[in-house]
């Protein structure tokens, strides 16, 4: 089968690789429909390798580079291994992409994103959403109803990370949201901020079209920070006191101080942005502002909630899709096409079709 193969940093093939084989005890297999290619997927093409292991195998997995890429999928579970009950053959689903352990505290308290031997789909498991068919435990499934297409099913993994970091923020109906980076998570968090009920939702943001896509999703107000003082705008729309909420989603340093400032005494900064570096953050202000930062990995938890409200119509997805391409163009019209034409592209869906 096809798959789009990480050998290193600016080493990715499209080649054939043998399919999955039957699924063993507790997994699925499933054929992919569609997969978005993630800031996670740029990062590990132009700074990798960040998380796929290289020197070493998994400690959990036994994975090691090369691997296949993509975790942000959807598709049909098409064969199921011994045990399974969660799903059946024919079921349309979208996936977690979290492995863990199970056996750890993380793990068996529902926080298997913090499992200390935690894997990927798509970094550091046998296969990936940039193939054909791929093998996973059914606990990484979640059914998608009909309302909610393959092509928004493939957007259920960061619409689902951006649900659960604004509901971890805990953001109240009279509260203003401001959110730094309108990418694609960005312009997520900015509709989940309305679905969990913020007043008003601003977003910080220089390119151009990305302005015009938030102010499609609902921004209340954009801010142009080449053309004004985002910390002092936010200010004045607030009376003088700053964003309740800031959710960081650029992951580059001068938006990582920029958001810790932008939050009023006592404001919550919500870390969502992936920094290939370890960043500057102005702790003075944090301290004597008595603000609180967190940081959210992924949407576990959430999958159901999140694609609830996809089926009821909540997330504007179809408009984030601004590429289709097939896989044997993944390189020059996927990943190439994101980073030359940063500003025209949200998200790009690969089918292996």
């Amino acid at each position: 089968m096809a798959a789009a193969v990480w050998h290193g940093r600016r080493d990715i093939r499209t080649e054939d690789v043998p399919e999955p084989p039957p699924p063993p005890e507790g997994q699925v297999k499933v054929k992919v429909a569609w997969c978005g290619i993630c800031g996670t997927d740029l990062h590990e093409y132009l700074g990798g390798p960040l998380y796929v292991p290289v020197d070493e195998p998994h400690p959990l997995t036994g994975v090691q580079a090369p691997v296949i890429l993509g975790h942000e999928m959807s598709g049909d579970v098409v064969e199921v291994g011994p045990g399974v009950t969660r799903v059946k053959v024919g079921d349309r689903v979208a996936l977690c992409p979290i492995i863990g352990c199970l056996e750890c505290r993380w793990c068996k308290s529902g926080l298997m994103g913090l499992c200390p031997n935690i894997a990927f789909l798509g970094i550091s498991w046998h296969g990936g959403g940039f193939a054909q068919y791929v093998n996973v435990h059914d606990y990484m499934c979640y059914q998608l109803p009909p309302e909610v297409s393959y092509e928004v099913g493939a957007l259920v993994e960061p619409f689902a990370a951006t649900y659960r970091a604004v509901k971890r923020t805990e953001v109240q109906p009279e509260e203003t949201v401001a959110i730094v980076g309108t990418g694609p998570i960005g312009l997520m968090a900015l509709q989940s901020a309305h679905i969990h009920g913020a007043r008003r939702v601003v977003a910080v943001e220089a390119a151009a079209k990305r302005q015009e896509l938030a102010r499609e999703c609902g921004a209340t107000a954009v801010i142009d920070p080449a053309k004004q003082d985002p910390v002092a705008a936010i200010r004045d729309m607030t009376d003088g006191e700053g964003a309740d909420v800031v959710i960081e989603c650029a992951g580059v340093e001068a938006t990582g101080i920029l958001a810790g400032r932008m939050a009023r005494r006592q404001g919550r900064i919500m870390v969502m942005g992936v920094f290939e570096e370890p960043a500057p953050l102005d702790y003075t202000d944090v301290v004597y502002g008595e603000k609180t930062i967190m940081g959210s990995m992924g949407g576990y938890g959430v999958f159901d909630e999140a694609i609830q409200a996809m089926a009821e119509g909540k997330l504007a997805g179809e408009i984030l899709i601004t590429g289709r391409i097939g896989l044997d163009n993944f390189l020059r019209d996927g990943l190439e096409a994101v980073i030359k034409h940063k500003e025209d592209n949200v998200k790009i869906l690969v089918s292996p079709d």
